[in-house]
């Protein structure tokens, strides 16, 4: 399939140079990229010559079908598993990530669907969970200087909840997101990638996150990588879309230049090729 950006359309092939799509204007503004990356499972390939790059403050939206490869880059891209070859730049370094822990001490982190959250404790606890505040010489845990914090940062990204002292199993799935990407943005990340924030959510409570994202774009301090499935809401929060088909980056354009019926209709087309070619056999 012919890949699109926001210079034209590029054959595959072109996704092999180094002058991958939609390649910066400026230098300096680039905080991430990905050149060439690959990943095998045997003989599974989930991707193929993969080019993908971010820029400092920007939101991507990172869209495609199921199996399209969406989840293993971002398991790369985390440190949970290496490529099977290809190159990951952060800040113009080139990075080789050995764990979850070394990627976000790095500087990369990421929300998962499954939140990581621990529902039994509060707010205030899942916030500096592993990272409490003790005082010393004796190990006293410090929950209200640790409240304090939570309540004055979750107020600060505009994170509406009853209190920080109300269990995580009393909040709205809305409610729970945002803490799980609050909590992700107190330690300071430069990237922060967030797999599917608003599935199985409805409006109400997928516009807290929406919100939450707008927020953190507005203010610049972060670099966001949204996986997302409905075109729409990636439409309304994203500087810019990617599209992964086959494992590979397909679409590269910013939101303001593509639709969702555009999007639609690259996924129909997958659709039809994958139909004819069953046919075919």
């Amino acid at each position: 399939m012919t890949a699109t950006t926001p210079d034209g359309p590029t054959t595959p092939a072109d996704q092999g140079a180094p002058s991958a799509p939609g390649a910066l204007s400026a230098p300096g503004e680039e905080i991430l990229r990905c050149e060439h990356i690959s990943k095998s499972y045997g003989v599974v390939t989930a991707l193929t010559d993969l080019n993908l790059r971010l820029r400092r403050g920007e939101v991507l939206g990172l869209i495609g079908d199921n199996g399209a490869g969406k989840s293993t880059l971002l398991k790369i891209l985390c440190g949970f598993q290496p490529p099977t070859s290809g190159q990951i730049f952060l800040e113009g370094r080139e990075v080789t990530f050995k764990s979850v822990d070394h990627a976000r001490a790095l500087g990369i982190d990421a929300v998962y669907q499954d939140l990581a959250l621990i529902n039994q404790l509060t707010v205030f606890q899942n916030m500096f969970l592993n990272r409490e505040k003790v005082r010393w010489p004796l190990p006293l845990v410090r929950n209200a200087a640790m409240r304090k914090e939570a309540r004055e940062h979750l107020g600060e990204m505009g994170v509406e909840i009853p209190s920080v002292d109300s269990p995580v199993a009393m909040l709205s799935g809305g409610q729970r997101q945002a803490v799980a990407v609050a909590r992700s943005v107190f330690s300071s990340p430069k990237v922060l990638l967030l797999d599917e924030p608003l599935a199985a959510m409805g409006v109400k409570e997928g516009a807290i996150i929406l919100d939450l994202i707008t927020r953190l774009k507005r203010e610049g301090e972060v670099s966001i990588i949204l996986i997302a499935h409905n075109y729409a809401q990636v439409i309304e929060v994203c500087d810019r879309i990617n599209m992964i088909q086959g494992g590979r980056i397909t679409l590269d354009k910013p939101t303001s230049q593509t639709s969702a019926d555009e999007l639609t209709d690259m996924v129909v087309q997958e659709y039809r090729k994958a139909l004819q070619e069953r046919q075919r056999r």
